[in-house]
């Protein structure tokens, strides 16, 4: 199993300063192995609510947790909702005696519960698969190709990493997902979920899958919001500024793990993909799930107006305004769009990330980067001597 230092010590800081840490993510994406390196799974310390031992413990949760200390893990919270309350109480104790680290499914019931029970005592930290970072630039193709989730990117073969990634769909939807209290038929959210994945990286437009599914547009609009809190959509608002252009207003969509993608599209190979009409649009949201949780913004857009101009992505980072155009070429050159999104939106830096190796700069304020310098640091660096000459002025 690959070492994520990065996640370990995002959630030691968190507990060191927050009495609660929610740590929220899909199944299998990894969360059950980073508590355990916390907290030990035989430690009285750590509770499965999947677990019948756990369960039993936690019959009476006031009498088994109080006595606790040092950091506690319960898993799979969502089931428990119960215990709350339980937490509220157990957090504002003087002096305090035990940090809570409670792993999850990002449901609505979950966040709704927290954000009553627990508002200002706890901190939410949303994890996905493994990223870039953590398997390395010459593993770039397989990431790519199989997504984060660990046992699909660890698969012995390519077919074993398929089938294991559409299994974990038919369960999620399946199980999973009615679990949550959600009764919805999983066959509908399946092809839901697969016009989605036919969508990924374009405008979304409630219409045609309402059309096609024979329900409401809001209807489609409550399956959209339901795959978002799950972690397994993003939907990625678009930014709009005080402009005489008419500027695009739905958000795009894109499915957050990549090898998910491409079993819903029915990618198997590397070299299906390249060829699949939907490899540009793959790699665009390949690359933006990457920067997101490389960067850790304060808030991400897109920018679109009617008369073609664009930004990928638009971040607000310490006070300022970072674009980030995503390309797949050789040797990207800086076009009018760039121009526009400079001057319109005033950016104090434009980075334009590609598959090649080499660095270079376009304009005084636009610069090229390869893929691999968000696990090498120059990505970051690049960020900071924006912060250096933003100081300047």
């Amino acid at each position: 199993m690959l070492k994520r230092q990065r996640l370990l010590i995002r959630i030691q800081r968190g507990l060191a300063r927050s009495r609660v840490v929610a740590l929220l993510g899909p199944r299998q994406s990894g969360k059950t192995t980073l508590a355990r390196q916390i907290v030990p799974v035989n430690s009285q310390n750590y509770f499965d609510l999947e677990d019948p031992t756990s369960q039993a413990l936690l019959a009476e949760p006031m009498t088994a947790l109080e006595k606790l200390r040092g950091t506690v893990v319960i898993d799979e919270i969502q089931r428990r909702p119960d215990l709350f309350p339980v937490l509220r109480v157990l957090a504002d104790r003087k002096p305090l005696r035990a940090r809570f680290l409670i792993l999850g499914s990002a449901s609505p019931e979950l966040l709704r519960q927290s954000s009553e029970s627990l508002a200002g005592r706890i901190e939410m930290l949303s994890i996905s698969g493994f990223q870039l970072d953590e398997v390395g630039i010459p593993a770039l193709d397989r990431h790519w190709n199989r997504g984060g989730f660990p046992l699909s990117f660890l698969a012995r073969t390519q077919e074993n990493s398929f089938i294991w990634r559409q299994q974990f769909i038919q369960t999620f939807l399946e199980r999973d997902v009615p679990q949550l209290g959600i009764g919805l038929p999983a066959s509908a959210l399946l092809r839901f979920w697969t016009m989605v994945a036919h969508s990924h990286g374009s405008i979304w437009n409630s219409a045609d899958p309402a059309r096609s599914l024979g329900v409401s547009e809001s209807t489609i609009r409550r399956y959209l919001d339901l795959f978002a809190n799950l972690l397994v959509v993003r939907q990625l608002q678009p930014w709009h500024e005080n402009l005489t252009k008419r500027q695009v207003k739905a958000p795009k969509v894109y499915v957050r793990d990549s090898g998910l993608l491409h079993a819903l599209l029915g990618i198997r190979t590397q070299r299906e993909l390249l060829a699949h009409p939907k490899s540009g649009a793959s790699w665009e949201g390949y690359v933006v799930e990457e920067v997101l949780n490389v960067v850790e913004p304060e808030q991400a857009y897109f920018w679109a107006t009617h008369q073609g101009a664009e930004l990928d992505l638009l971040l607000f980072l310490r006070g300022r305004r970072i674009g980030v155009e995503i390309k797949r070429a050789d040797a990207p050159v800086i076009t009018t769009s760039m121009r526009i999104a400079l001057a319109d939106l005033r950016l104090d830096r434009l980075i334009v990330l590609y598959p090649g190796s080499r660095a270079y700069d376009l304009d005084p304020k636009v610069r090229v980067l390869p893929l691999s310098s968000l696990t090498t640091g120059d990505f970051q660096a690049a960020l900071g001597k924006t912060r250096r000459r933003a100081n300047q002025r």
